[in-house]
């Protein structure tokens, strides 16, 4: 009984290791390839602001909310 557990052992950590590093491997490839396959461009948003347009801003940093709030008391 010892013995068939010796045989088994080994033979079931290289299936195992075998399995593990099979999959690392078919990960690695897919990902080199779809980093060589462009992309097609991305849909502008409707909304989005043409180039060289100028774009209404809110600032909201705690500074700037401070100076509003005692402004308001």
């Amino acid at each position: 009984m010892s013995t068939l557990i010796n045989v088994i052992a080994p033979l079931l950590y290289m299936v195992c290791f075998a399995v593990i590093l099979g999959g690392a491997f078919a990960l690695m490839t897919q990902t080199l390839r779809s980093g060589q396959q462009v992309s097609a461009p991305r849909r502008r948003h409707p909304e989005a602001p043409n180039p060289g347009e100028e774009v209404m801003m809110v600032d909201l940093s705690r500074e700037r909310l401070e100076q509003l709030y005692q402004q308001a008391s």
